[in-house]
């Protein structure tokens, strides 16, 4: 890749062993042969139905399991079993359950000032204190709320407490795990405000999971789509939206609610055919061939790569359809 880029990963696989039988073990393809690239101060969303392997993507990227295959190359540096820890400082993680996600044991200083503990990122208490209340300002907190327990505030409000906490080691790329799929419309639109706001200060890059395409493409400059675990198509977030090239990203896309009925009677709606195969037994040559309108017999004898169909827009299909 000639372009300068954050974060690179080549042919991630991670398969589980899932037991079949009293002996036997079968792979279960959580993510296969994924390869995509983020660059300094970007948002990259990756968006799919539930199950497809999102979060096993973000979570492999940063070593939380442990990769099957492939490559994660950070700033130039290939990221091992042996030196993830070198990395935990420059990556992180913002999970999708604030609650659970939370210690409700700790207070929020302690659950914000556990990073910096743990990285020694202060020489002395009032130092501690003095970041853990910028932190939480940054995040829209005070410094009254650092007494405070998880339990005693709003899903919003803890969702910020994780922002500040992946915060606190001065990353430059954060997995956003579906953060804001638990919160109400409302709160939703001032913690993704939050996210913007902090990449324009800090300059961080995030890998943004979500299922909502909508939240997708006001976050993010650019889209991958993925199904089964795999991508089956990326590009601008616009040109997405606009112009999708693959069926099930334009499904996805057709299921979008629009507030005007007028518009919205007048849309062609595309539904998905049957279900979503097991990643335990997945179909030959395109997965999503058993779903697909257009399905031929090769698309069940070959796997169709991810080939660029207009600069920066690529599809895995053999069929597009505009």
């Amino acid at each position: 890749m000639g372009e300068k880029y954050l974060l690179e990963v080549k042919n991630l696989k991670q398969y589980f062993p899932v037991r079949t039988g009293w002996f036997g073990t079968k792979p279960l393809k959580a993510v296969d042969d994924m390869s995509f690239a983020i660059k300094p101060g970007e948002t990259l969303g990756l968006v799919g139905e539930s199950g497809c392997g999102k979060t096993t993507v973000g979570r492999t990227i940063l070593h939380l399991y442990r990769p099957t295959a492939g490559e994660i190359i950070y700033d130039g540096n290939r990221i091992t079993p042996q030196n993830v820890h070198q990395f935990r400082q420059k990556m992180q993680i913002v999970f999708q359950d604030p609650y659970s996600s939370l210690n409700p044991r700790m207070t929020v200083s302690d659950i914000v000032g556990e990073p910096l503990d743990i990285h020694q990122l202060y020489q002395s208490k009032a130092e501690r204190t003095e970041r853990i209340t910028e932190l939480l300002n940054l995040v829209g907190l005070n410094s009254d709320h650092a007494r405070r327990y998880a339990h005693e505030f709003s899903g919003g409000q803890r969702q910020r407490i994780g922002i500040a906490r992946a915060l606190a080691v001065n990353p430059r790329f954060i997995v956003c795990d579906e953060p804001v799929s638990a919160l109400d419309v409302s709160i939703q639109a001032q913690v993704i405000n939050t996210f913007e706001d902090l990449q324009k200060k800090l300059g961080i890059a995030y890998l943004f999971i979500a299922h909502d395409l909508l939240v997708v493409q006001h976050i993010s400059q650019r889209i991958a789509v993925m199904y089964l675990g795999r991508i089956v198509e990326t590009g601008e977030a616009d040109e997405i939206i606009s112009h999708p090239a693959h069926p099930y990203t334009q499904s996805l896309i057709s299921a979008i609610p629009i507030p005007d009925p007028n518009t919205a009677r007048a849309r062609k709606r595309i539904p998905l055919e049957g279900d979503v195969p097991s990643p335990l037994n997945t179909p030959s040559g395109c997965a999503f061939r058993t779903r697909c309108r257009y399905a031929t017999e090769r698309c069940a004898q070959e796997r169709p790569p991810l080939a660029e169909i207009a600069p920066d827009h690529s599809i895995a299909c053999w069929n597009p359809h505009d």
